[in-house]
């Protein structure tokens, strides 16, 4: 195809609720996309990673998992995405992002890297309180480092902060004035008439 599918990004940090958002998209949207999780795709590959460099197993962020091991999952979950797109299927990637979302000019050269076209961005808004609960309730091992270093995850991945790139926004925190199904709802109604991809 010369044209390729649509791609959907959801993203936002940990325990934002990205795979609730993914999930009500999926349902909502037609086609329905093929879903590309960064955590489903790469969880137990990253484990073992972790455990043969001798890493703490809880180890999701920060320099030496960026340089080593998150930089493969991003550049395979590009990969993957534009080649599903070119055949004609939309795809929609879940994960936080970060760097991508928070620099236009990387968002750009990112969009290059997918393929090009219609990318439309759904950033899940949180806030500390609601991701250290979420993070708490779920009990995950690889949230332990994030939970024991709080103030520097946060800061870290700029919790709070819009993204620069056009987007979308679901407001997930536990003050949310709309329920998820109703935000979705209204942002993929209005994706159904607007290829810009996303507005804030």
């Amino acid at each position: 195809m010369s044209v390729p599918a649509p791609v959907w990004v959801v993203a936002g940090p940990p325990g934002a609720g990205k795979s609730t958002v993914a999930a009500l998209l999926l349902a909502a949207l037609e086609p329905t996309p093929a879903l590309l999780d960064k955590d489903t795709m790469y969880g137990s590959f990253v484990a073992a990673v972790l455990a043969t460099a001798a890493r703490p197993a809880g180890e999701r962020e920060g320099p030496w998992y960026d340089e080593h091991i998150k930089v493969h999952e991003y550049a395979d979950l590009t990969a993957t995405a534009r080649e599903i797109r070119s055949h004609g299927c939309p795809v929609l990637l879940s994960g936080p992002f970060t760097g991508q979302i928070h620099d236009a000019e990387r968002w750009n050269s990112w969009v290059t890297e997918l393929g090009g076209g219609t990318v439309h961005l759904v950033w899940v808004r949180s806030d500390p309180v609601t991701v250290r609960h979420r993070l708490t309730a779920r009990g995950l091992e690889r949230d332990a480092a994030k939970l024991a270093s709080f103030g520097e995850f946060t800061d870290r991945i700029r919790l709070g902060a819009e993204p620069a790139a056009p987007h979308f926004t679901v407001d997930n925190r536990l003050t949310a004035a709309a329920p998820l199904e109703v935000q979705v709802a209204g942002l993929a109604a209005h994706a159904k008439h607007n290829s810009s991809g996303g507005l804030t």
